[in-house]
């Protein structure tokens, strides 16, 4: 039987993402390929301390329905810690909690995208969200990306075209490259949307690991009426409780909060307290610091054996984050890196997904968060093994 699906799914592009999860399920594979947080890094006990108290004071409430726009506690802590961390005055009222950043993803596009509507993103973007927005059928336009953030020059540009309904980025630690908006490029972007329609989009689920332990200021402080940040627990909590916000003015939460409503009623109630509770009686900053140092070591790490064991290959060299991207010497594709490399048992991710306008053909991103020290040595002799045996072909 031939199915009359809607054409957004029809004209969908397919997704990388299973390939990924089937590859990485192989025991004997060192997965570089995929987007996790370390799990020996999860604060296990302390979780289950809270979930313990939540169940111990008032679970009936904590298992019933609640408000779409989740647990006010819960939001009230994600504002004061904007206001702390960063110099943003937020409020409760401008937090809408999600399932997950991804959520933010789809139900913003939801409300904003109609067929044929304008989109900027970053050139390479996040795949997370180029198959989150295809789904709403929009045009894409990519800003190349460089070291700073994104090219100003192709960024005036793509402004002056024609209307741009938002342009997406991630300003700390970028997926997948790993680098990162320096002030002035965050500046510079910032002035040049002020006094347009076009909101900004800053999806800031790495901006609480950076090495150096420094935050840096969000495009937000810049541009405060127009942009709205994305955030997430995921990787600096736990990824399976699904814990993510919108923070945004309160005429697009209002939008927001009705897709919402039809998608799901509410994200998991019962999730929010045990996370609140959590968060409010262990010291979140010093779990922080711990990943950051372990991440920090490993990306060094996998920054040193590129340099080691492949110098013909350069990389970025994150600041912060999961992730960081190296470019292919010429002649080498990286379909051809990602199928030799699992016959080798090791995966990383091709680079084309990435590109919303074709590209990528010569880039592979790794993650360097969910593997210890020695995965990633042992992971990099087999993938030196692979360049090596590509190169002689």
């Amino acid at each position: 039987m031939t199915f009359p699906f809607a054409r957004r799914i029809r004209h969908a592009p397919a997704s990388f993402l299973s390939e990924l999860f089937r590859v990485s399920s192989d025991p004997a594979i060192i997965s570089f390929a995929g987007g996790l947080p370390s799990s020996a890094l999860i604060d296990t006990d302390g979780l289950s301390a809270a979930a313990r108290e939540v169940f111990a004071t008032d679970p009936r409430t904590a298992l019933q329905y609640s408000t779409t726009d989740g647990y006010r506690p819960l939001r009230e802590y994600i504002a004061a810690r904007y206001r702390t961390r960063l110099g943003v005055p937020a409020t409760a009222d401008e937090i809408q909690i999600t399932n997950g950043s991804q959520q933010c993803l789809d139900l913003f596009a939801k409300i904003f995208l109609d067929p044929g509507d304008r989109v900027g993103m970053e050139r390479p973007g996040y795949l997370g969200a180029i198959e989150a927005f295809s789904l709403y059928e929009p045009e894409f336009t990519a800003v190349p990306f460089d070291r700073e953030g994104p090219d100003p020059v192709a960024f005036g540009e793509m402004m002056r075209e024609k209307p741009v309904k938002f342009f997406y980025g991630i300003p700390n630690s970028q997926n997948p490259s790993g680098c990162t908006y320096s002030q002035e490029r965050r500046k510079e972007i910032a002035e040049m949307l002020s006094g347009t329609s076009t909101v900004f989009y800053e999806d800031d689920a790495f901006g609480e690991l950076f090495f150096d332990h420094k935050p840096r200021l969000p495009v937000k402080r810049f541009l405060p009426d127009s942009t709205v940040i994305a955030g997430s627990f995921s990787k600096i909590t736990a990824p399976g409780m699904r814990i993510g916000w919108l923070y945004a003015p309160q005429e697009i939460l209002s939008a927001f909060n009705t897709a919402k409503q039809a998608a799901d009623l509410h994200s998991n109630f019962l999730c929010q307290q045990i996370l609140h509770r959590y968060l409010t009686s262990c010291d979140l900053d010093t779990h922080i610091q711990k990943v950051v140092s372990v991440y920090g070591r490993q990306c060094r790490l996998m920054c040193d054996l590129f340099d080691d064991l492949m110098p013909s290959l350069s990389h970025t060299n994150p600041e912060g984050g999961m992730f960081l991207t190296a470019t292919l010497p010429p002649g080498l594709q990286a379909m051809d890196v990602f199928s030799e490399g699992i016959r080798q048992k090791v995966a990383v991710l091709p680079g084309m997904p990435f590109f919303v306008d074709g590209g990528g053909t010569d880039t592979i991103r790794l993650n360097f968060s969910n593997a210890d020290e020695g995965k990633i040595t042992e992971g990099m002799h087999r993938l030196a093994g692979v360049i090596a045996a590509l190169s002689r072909k």
